[in-house]
């Protein structure tokens, strides 16, 4: 058995055939409402063809980015977000300077200032583009289909997933191994506190998504350790 936040073996091979691109596919940001200012990480950058500190990232230089058939759902989330003080949350598609169409999820969660005034939100772009070699995915099915069958609150978690950011299993499953490493919790326990947040949550639609994107970012706050 392992502690809390050790990997197992069979998770250790998992982040080797999945995750290695990690480092590529996650970026983070902040955006605060009352200037509508924005600040991104150099990976955030990168997913919309811009080396490091080349430019300043605005809402309309982000807007002008997006997929034209998402740029309208884009710009509603945002002002969404400015008028009633809401986590920036969306799952769209980016075209980089050089025309690549990127899909992302945008996780956002408030952002606070000292006297817990909700001024912005914080939280992480994913790049759940698939771009996984046909190699890597043959590795994977050789590897580890014990896994796959074994563990049904895994495939839960990535049906909690899919449902709400409309992504397939295979986005859904990195968006779980991304959380996992960046906590250093193990994959099934992490997916298990999930799935039973998940269980104990309502609300309409807009609520659903809001409060979703707050339980991915602090399930592993909640795993008791053991």
């Amino acid at each position: 058995m392992t502690r809390s936040g050790e990997v197992s073996e069979d998770e250790q091979t998992l982040e080797q055939v999945v995750g290695s691109g990690r480092a590529q596919s996650v970026g983070s940001f902040r955006f605060w409402y009352s200037d509508q200012r924005w600040e991104w990480s150099d990976e955030v950058a990168a997913m919309y063809g811009y080396a490091p500190d080349t430019v300043v990232p605005t809402t309309d230089l982000l807007l002008r980015h997006k997929h034209p058939e998402d740029r309208a759902q884009v710009a509603s989330a945002i002002a969404r977000a400015v008028e009633n003080r809401e986590p920036f949350c969306s799952r769209h598609r980016v075209v980089d300077v050089d025309g690549t169409v990127r899909h992302v999820i945008v996780v956002g969660d408030h952002m606070v200032d000292d006297e817990g005034t909700v001024v912005g939100s914080s939280g992480y772009y994913v790049d759940v583009t698939d771009t996984l070699a046909e190699h890597r995915r043959e590795a994977l099915d050789d590897t580890l289909p014990e896994l796959y069958r074994a563990r049904a609150v895994i495939e839960q978690a990535k049906g909690a997933l899919m449902l709400v950011y409309g992504i397939n299993a295979d986005q859904a499953f990195r968006v779980l191994t991304w959380r996992s490493q960046e906590t250093n919790t193990k994959l099934r326990t992490l997916a298990q506190r999930l799935v039973a947040d998940v269980t104990e949550m309502g609300g309409a639609a807009v609520e659903l998504r809001t409060g979703f994107d707050h339980l991915l970012l602090t399930a592993h706050e909640r795993v008791e350790e053991g």
